[in-house]
């Protein structure tokens, strides 16, 4: 810890604003000093504390004692024009996804206002400097790395690490006189964090209008195109708010009789359950109308709590792979630039919902590509599911094409079945796999990415799976459903111009091949419940883990309101 508050510092001092400050008298110094040091856990914002009282204290210490305990936010009984604005920023900080009663501005405004109706001593100057200077840095921190630690919620993400000085953000913000600027360069550098962002506001106007997502029960099941509905009226400004169909402004005549589900009412049905991830068939069924009467209070906690995920991402680099588990797409980028007309899109098939089988959310570098795989059947599944179904019927391994081995390699020798290879086998001195071909689990094509978890992005014989909406079917393995454009946009840096018929004839050969890959990818695994596309959609997913839930309780929010 001393040792980044050293590094800190250098690099505060050398980005120190143009704004020289004048050094307190000997008894504004002790004052200043004696405020940091007191940090009463009392007065603190709860962000401050959640970061560490004495950590933060400790901080703003050296920070204070390298400018000579010079204010930051004063100059001679006269607050400056940043502060005031930081203290908007802190207000504001829902803009942002935050909350603004964790950096206590109005706590902050009021101590300013009553500095400024009578002379002060610089003792209260002084704790006033403090105050703000702590929530800010708390606000910066927030901001550029996410409230929590990632890992508390079971995300194995890497910590931020490079360049990134938050006392040098804190100068800046105490320095320059675009406090939004500098807010910006805090925040996570690509597109569809900022396009959710800006999505925010619309959804928070629309949550403040409970009773837009307020339907009627639907009478039966389903309801399609020309049947009757009691909110089939209300139906079209919700629509029309969650952007799937325009408002009767734009020319649309009012229908004939209003609780009938018409055209217009359908193709927005249509246009909203493509968006939600749901069965695109323009009928209002009960996943759909859960969808429509999800209070819109609840989006915008989704788009709160990605926007905290989206934080805690390393920056991306090229080229890379992002797979968002609720959404069950993956997204290839060839840039850092990730706009969606750059991207390989396709949909995915994620871990089911059990502890013991979900998707884990983490990063690693996707380092080759193996044709006509063997599965080596992971620990888990031959303890909890194989073993017992072997027991029951000796001739399960042939009609799988498994196979008992010993050795951890593709050319690792053939044990016979017997009783006491299985025996082997269950106390895990022998190995089972599923020989190559075409009902081999994994497909015809591995795409390996070495972590913990043995997890990796592979095809599937079951490819009737992909036209499910809801896809958790795996053991926590990622199918694709077009594995020959990812392979070829994988290997596309190495020799030998692998094409798309090159690739599908390496599937379908005879062997085994394992091709590295000559500029390795960095795959992301995320998880994220609200996205903003560039065509200004904002989609919108299931829990499917039950993560939000978790995220909600660790970051302490305030529970929703009762219906929205």
């Amino acid at each position: 810890m001393k040792r980044w508050i050293a590094c800190a510092l250098l690099s505060s001092l050398a980005a120190a604003g143009a704004r020289a400050p004048v050094s307190l008298d000997a008894a504004g110094a002790g004052a200043l000093r004696a405020a940091l040091m007191r940090l009463p856990a009392a007065e603190a914002p709860p962000a401050v504390l959640r970061r560490g009282l004495a950590a933060q204290r400790a901080l703003l210490e050296a920070f204070y004692a390298h400018r000579d305990y010079t204010l930051l936010w004063s100059d001679g009984g006269a607050a400056s024009a940043e502060a005031s604005a930081v203290i908007g920023a802190l207000q504001a900080a829902a803009d942002e996804g935050l909350q603004p009663r964790d950096y206590a501005p109005d706590e902050l405004a009021l101590q300013l206002r009553t500095l400024r109706q009578s002379p002060a001593a610089p003792v209260a100057w002084a704790d006033f400097d403090r105050r703000l200077s702590a929530s800010a840095l708390a606000f910066i921190a927030d901001l550029h790395d996410g409230r929590i630690d990632p890992r508390t919620a079971h995300f194995e993400l890497p910590p931020h690490t490079g360049r990134f000085d938050a006392l040098a953000q804190l100068q800046q913000l105490a320095t320059e006189p675009d406090t939004r600027t500098v807010l910006e360069r805090l925040e996570p550098q690509f597109i569809h964090y900022r396009l959710l962002e800006q999505a925010l506001p619309r959804f928070r106007e629309l949550a403040r209008q409970p009773a837009l997502s307020r339907l009627p029960p639907l009478p039966h099941a389903r309801l399609a195109a020309g049947e009757r509905y009691a909110g089939a009226a209300q139906l079209r400004p919700l629509l029309a708010a969650l952007g799937c169909a325009p408002p009767e402004s734009a020319g649309i005549a009012a229908p004939a009789d209003p609780q009938v589900l018409d055209a217009p009412v359908v193709e927005a049905l249509t246009c909203l359950q493509s968006l939600y991830g749901l069965r695109v068939d323009g009928v209002l069924g009960r996943a759909t109308y859960a969808a429509l009467t999800t209070p819109l209070a609840q989006r915008v906690r989704q788009i709160e709590l990605t926007l905290e995920r989206w934080r805690w991402l390393p920056p991306l680099r090229a080229p890379s792979i992002i797979v968002n588990i609720p959404q069950f797409r993956l997204f290839a980028l060839t840039s850092t630039q990730d706009h969606e007309s750059s991207m390989l899109r396709m949909n995915v098939i994620v871990g089911r919902q059990y502890p013991h089988t979900r998707t884990p959310v983490f990063t690693a570098d996707m380092r080759y590509v193996v044709f006509r795989p063997y599965w080596d059947v992971p620990r888990s599944i031959l303890t909890r599911e194989i073993l017992p179904l072997l027991q029951r019927n000796p001739d399960y391994l042939r009609s799988q094409d498994m196979e008992i081995v010993r050795g951890a390699s593709d050319q690792a020798a053939v044990v016979p079945l017997s009783a006491e290879s299985i025996e082997a086998l269950a106390a895990g001195q022998l190995r089972l796999r599923q020989r190559p071909g075409p009902e081999n689990a994994l497909g015809l094509i591995k795409f390996v990415l070495p972590n913990p978890y043995d997890v990796y992005l592979h095809s599937t014989p079951a490819t009737r799976l992909f036209d499910q909406p809801r896809r958790t079917f795996s053991h926590g393995c990622i199918r694709v459903s077009d594995p020959v454009a990812l392979a070829e946009q994988v290997l596309a840096g190495n020799a030998g111009d692998w094409t798309a018929s090159r690739i599908i004839a390496a599937m379908n050969g005879d062997a085994t091949l394992h091709v590295p890959l000559a500029v390795p990818v960095h795959v992301l695994i995320v998880y994220g419940t609200a996205v903003a596309t560039e065509d200004g959609a904002v989609h919108f997913f299931d829990d499917i883990y039950g993560y939000d839930r978790q995220l909600e309780s660790l970051l302490g929010l305030p529970p929703l309101p009762a219906g929205g």
